[in-house]
């Protein structure tokens, strides 16, 4: 298995996936514990779900580049959706809901009416679960994604007071100075940038599995919000790097292989949480 292994690894594609693989679940598992914390942990299906909208009218537009049109929408609806919180005529969840329905349900019309490929359902199913995406990136793509994963890591990891207060308590951000929107907005594009990536790395209907996964399993076995989140990007990037190696090696889909580690080891930390209780 190990000369297989390193034998796929003398392929561009397998270490561009790899690559990209690692600094999407680092990131994402970043942004995760705070929207877990601020009940928000379906924003990932919502944006994604936008973002599927976008690329089909930008496949139907034959955009030479759909993230022109793909990062612009996605970032409007993600401030839209969290700078709108318990003040909005239409709640958070319930907001979610809709914009994740009407925005697949716009993206399927769109691509049956006016899509030029002639295989609906195989372009559907690659862009819903990621099938094949990640095995295909280009060197262009590669470092569009390390740049872009990069900045949020570090404005993750500059802005980590601020996201901590806003996360816990607005209110009292706000009463300290804090420019609460300011950071709501930041926040919200940083949210947007690292969904749409994560669509190459498992498609659009299992992205919220990179953002709940490792906040969840970290949380079973440490309670402070810093200790947490060094978990959670730890068992991320190791659930993201197994997961790529087994649908290598087995043939399987890379974003539903992911998500399968992702979902074992949640159990694991579970089984570890009740033995911490017990003893």
């Amino acid at each position: 298995m190990l000369k297989q292994l390193e034998m796929y690894l003398q392929y561009p594609f397998v270490r561009y996936a790899l690559i990209v693989g690692v600094l999407i679940a680092l990131s994402s598992s970043l942004l995760g514990v705070p929207l877990v914390l601020k009940r928000f942990s379906f924003i990932g299906d919502s944006l994604s779900h936008v973002a599927f909208g976008a690329m089909a009218v930008a496949a139907v537009m034959k955009l030479t580049n759909e993230m022109l049109l793909i990062l612009p929408i996605t970032v409007l609806s993600a401030v839209l959706l969290l700078r709108s919180g318990q003040k909005a005529k239409v709640k958070g969840d319930a907001a979610l809901a809709m914009i994740s329905v009407a925005s697949l349900g716009f993206g399927y019309l769109i691509m049956n009416i006016f899509g030029p490929s002639a295989n609906l359902s195989g372009d559907v199913c690659t862009i819903l679960f990621g099938s094949t995406s990640i095995l295909t990136l280009s060197v262009k793509e590669v470092w569009l994604c390390a740049v872009l994963s990069v900045l949020t890591v570090l404005a993750f990891v500059l802005l980590y007071n601020r996201i901590f207060a806003v996360t816990f308590d607005e209110d009292f951000a706000a009463a300290t100075g804090a420019n609460v929107k300011l950071q709501q907005t930041l926040f919200a594009v940083i949210t947007a940038v690292i969904i749409v990536l994560a669509m190459n790395l498992v498609g659009s209907l299992l992205t919220s599995a990179l953002i709940i996964f490792p906040a969840l399993s970290a949380m079973r076995i440490f309670k402070s919000f810093r200790s947490v989140t060094i978990c959670a990007a730890i068992l991320s990037v190791l659930c993201a790097l197994l997961g790529i190696v087994i649908s290598i090696l087995a043939g399987t889909p890379v974003g539903s292989t992911i998500v399968a580690v992702h979902a074992a080891v949640f159990g694991l930390s579970w089984i570890i949480g009740k033995m911490q209780k017990a003893g």
